[in-house]
């Protein structure tokens, strides 16, 4: 049986056409089989996630959440601030057994340096430091007498 030159070129035809077509198929790659690689901690890329279309984004559990803290959940958190050193003007008093500063405005402070602050008994002085979160006690850096 001999096929004549018309139906030759068509079948070549839809071979090539064929080939064309699942070509891109052959040479692309399965990532359904294949894991993906895992870096250390270290690296700032395991933080972020790219979802390929195999793979279906999965809830994370508050306590898994809470138990991982990443690092964007670090960054929310506010840092823990120092107390601003401030300076204080005032009348270093005896009250009980404790040495305290009272300001112009009636407020008072506990000072946490006693044995400093019994040098100032009774005198205008300018104490340095910083003020405990409740605010009722005074972190002293430093005192000095007003002339």
């Amino acid at each position: 049986m001999k096929l004549g030159p018309m139906k030759r070129e068509t079948g070549s035809l839809a071979a090539l056409l064929f080939f064309l077509a699942t070509a891109p198929l052959l040479f692309s790659q399965n990532q359904a089989g294949k894991p993906s690689p895992t870096l250390p901690s270290k690296i700032l890329g395991p933080q972020l996630i790219a979802w390929s279309q195999v793979q279906k984004p999965q809830p994370v559990s508050q306590s898994d959440h809470a138990a991982q803290p990443s690092q964007n959940q670090e960054a929310q958190e506010p840092p823990q601030q120092e107390p601003a050193a401030q300076t204080l003007t005032g009348i270093i008093i005896k009250d009980g057994g404790r040495y305290i500063l009272k300001v112009s405005n009636g407020t008072v402070y506990q000072l946490d340096d006693q044995d400093r602050a019994q040098a100032y008994e009774n005198k205008q002085v300018k104490v340095a430091g910083t003020l405990d979160a409740k605010g009722t006690s005074f972190h002293v850096t430093r005192i000095e007498l007003i002339s």
